[in-house]
């Protein structure tokens, strides 16, 4: 992902502010290999796509069509499940660089202007501490419905209170801030 680093190749230089790119597989090999059926799942993909917008990143996505120019129907079953997450979720992605709050366990924001978007990926929880300033936060909801969500402030940032334990590829929070 964008500024991890986890290879240890770019020395204690700082990440630029340019736009970064992932760049990944849809399955083990870059271009065709008839041999290799090890496609990773339309929800990983979905996650990668999120994580790197929350970093402030692309993702290019190799595809290889086969001999034939064909893509091979892995890819095409997984392209059209992003698809459909994109018609659904698009306004989180587009057109957003990497929110006030920095990446986490549980998952990342992405922002455009005064609308963050909270990507929670991983919680075992029904509420999310999130270090924002009441004062700062205009409303609190989910994306899917606009359902409005209750949050109490604390000392160092809000925490918001989920209808139940997130499950699913990755469920989104629309905050507005003032």
């Amino acid at each position: 992902m964008p500024g991890e680093n986890t290879a240890g190749y770019s020395g204690q230089s700082g990440i630029s502010q340019l736009p970064l790119e992932t760049c990944m597989t849809m399955n083990r090999t870059w271009g065709y290999r008839i041999t290799d059926k090890n496609y990773k799942s339309s929800d990983e993909i979905i996650r990668t796509l999120v994580g790197a917008a929350g970093r402030n990143g692309n993702l290019l996505i190799n595809v290889g069509p086969r001999p034939d120019g064909c893509l091979p129907a892995e890819a095409v079953e997984r392209l059209h499940a992003l698809g459909q997450w994109m018609r659904q979720y698009g306004e989180t992605i587009y057109g957003t660089r990497g929110g006030i709050i920095p990446p986490h366990d549980w998952g990342v924001t992405t922002q455009r202007g005064n609308t963050l978007y909270v990507h929670i990926l991983n919680l075992q929880d029904d509420a999310l501490f999130l270090p924002l300033s009441a004062k700062q936060v205009k409303r609190v909801a989910l994306f899917d419905g606009k359902t409005r969500l209750p949050y109490t402030p604390t000392a160092t940032g809000i925490t918001v209170s989920l209808p139940a334990v997130p499950t699913g590829v990755d469920t989104v929070v629309e905050i507005t801030l003032r």
